[in-house]
C-alpha cells in the first residue's frame, strides 16, 4: 500500500504543488527512490532531478510525464539523472508533439551525446538543451527561475523558483475614480491605463503596494556554503538535502554533503520559513534522529517521504 501525504498551505493566488518522487540518496530502498521532484505551477509541470525510476514514480503520483516542459538538472551524479534515457523514449513511444527544454550545466552536451549513443539520436518532438550556470534561467510575467552553483564534490546547481505576485486590486478605490465594475478591472489589474469618461486612470492609482510572493528553493546535492545562503533567502520552503546525521559529519565534509543540522542551519540564516529534508542516506533505518536533531536547530522542519506532496 502506498501513501500520499499532503501539507497544504494557503499563501498566495497561485498554488505551487511540490511532489517528491524520490528521496533516496545514492542507493535506492523499498521505501526511497533517486532523487526527483516534480512541480506543478502556472499551467506547466517542471521536474527537478531525474534518479533512475523517476517515470516509474510519476505512475504512482498520478502525473502525466507527457505535460512535463521541463527538467532541470542540478548535477551529472548517476542518482539524478539515470531516469532521463528511459523518459525520453517513453515519451517519445506515446507520441508526445509539445517541445520539452533540459537545463544542466555546463557538460549538458556530454549527457546528451551519451543518450543518443545509446541508441536515442533523434527524438520526433522537440528537445532543447541548455547548458546555465549561476544567474537568471527564465523570467516572465508569473515566475522567475534562478540557478546557483553550490559546494559539491562535481559542478552542483541550486535552483528557486519565485512566484511574481500582482499588486492587490483597491477595488473600492478604482471605483471611486469612476471605473465601472467589469472589464476595465482586469485591465487595470494587469498593469494596463484605461480611458474612463475622457481620463486616464493609472494602474497605479489602483493597485496597492508590491506583494512578495512565493519561493521555493531546492538545494541539489551540496556541502553548507555561504552563497546557499544567500540565494535561498527568504524561501517560502527550502528543500535542502541531509545525507547524513551530525554524528557523522567526518563523512558529510569527506564527500561534499550536508547533515540534518547543516541544512537546519541553512534554513535559520537564510530566514526561510520550512525546511523539508531529502536525499536520505540508506544507512539510517531509523529517521527520527535526522529529524530530531534538524528542529532542534530549525523548528519548522520535516522529513521528505517518496510520493509526499506539498502545496504552497
Amino acid at each position: 500500500m502506498k501513501y500520499i501525504f499532503k501539507i497544504q498551505y494557503k499563501i498566495s493566488d497561485y498554488i505551487m504543488e511540490i511532489t517528491f518522487l524520490g528521496t533516496s540518496s545514492a542507493v535506492h530502498s523499498y521505501k526511497r527512490s533517486h532523487p526527483s521532484i516534480a512541480l506543478k505551477a502556472f499551467g506547466e509541470t517542471m521536474l527537478f532531478d531525474c534518479g533512475e525510476g523517476t517515470q516509474r514514480q510519476l505512475i504512482y503520483a498520478k502525473i502525466s510525464p507527457m505535460k512535463i516542459s521541463k527538467i532541470f538538472i542540478t548535477h551529472y551524479h548517476g542518482d539524478h539523472i539515470l531516469g532521463i534515457p528511459g523518459l525520453l523514449q517513453s515519451m517519445n513511444f506515446r507520441g508526445r508533439e509539445t517541445k520539452l527544454t533540459i537545463y544542466g550545466p555546463k557538460g549538458l552536451d556530454n549527457l546528451q551525446q551519451a543518450i543518443a549513443n545509446l541508441g536515442f539520436p533523434n527524438f520526433d518532438f522537440p528537445l532543447e538543451w541548455i547548458e546555465i550556470d549561476s544567474g537568471t534561467i527564465i523570467e516572465n510575467d508569473e515566475y522567475i527561475i534562478k540557478a546557483q552553483r553550490v559546494k559539491h564534490n562535481t559542478l552542483t546547481l541550486a535552483y528557486s523558483v519565485e512566484e511574481i505576485k500582482k499588486p492587490r486590486f483597491l477595488r473600492e478605490k478604482a471605483i471611486e475614480l469612476g471605473v465601472p465594475v467589469g472589464p476595465a478591472f482586469g485591465k487595470l489589474h494587469n498593469g494596463i491605463p484605461v480611458e474612463i469618461n475622457g481620463n486616464i486612470i493609472k494602474p497605479e492609482q489602483v493597485l496597492g503596494p508590491p506583494r512578495k510572493g512565493n519561493k521555493l528553493t531546492y538545494s541539489g546535492d551540496t556541502m553548507p556554503c555561504e552563497e546557499l545562503i544567500d540565494f535561498a533567502r527568504d524561501s517560502t520552503l527550502l528543500i535542502h538535502e541531509s545525507t547524513y546525521k551530525d554524528e557523522d559529519k567526518d563523512k558529510a565534509e569527506l564527500h561534499s554533503h550536508s547533515t540534518s543540522v547543516d541544512a537546519a542551519n541553512i534554513a535559520l540564516y537564510s530566514n526561510s520559513k520550512e525546511l523539508i529534508l531529502t536525499h536520505i542516506s540508506t544507512r539510517y533505518k531509523d529517521i527520527k534522529d535526522l529529524l530530531g536533531e534538524a528542529k532542534e536547530v530549525f523548528e519548522n522542519t520535516k522529513i521528505a517521504e517518496d510520493l509526499m506532496k506539498v502545496e504552497l
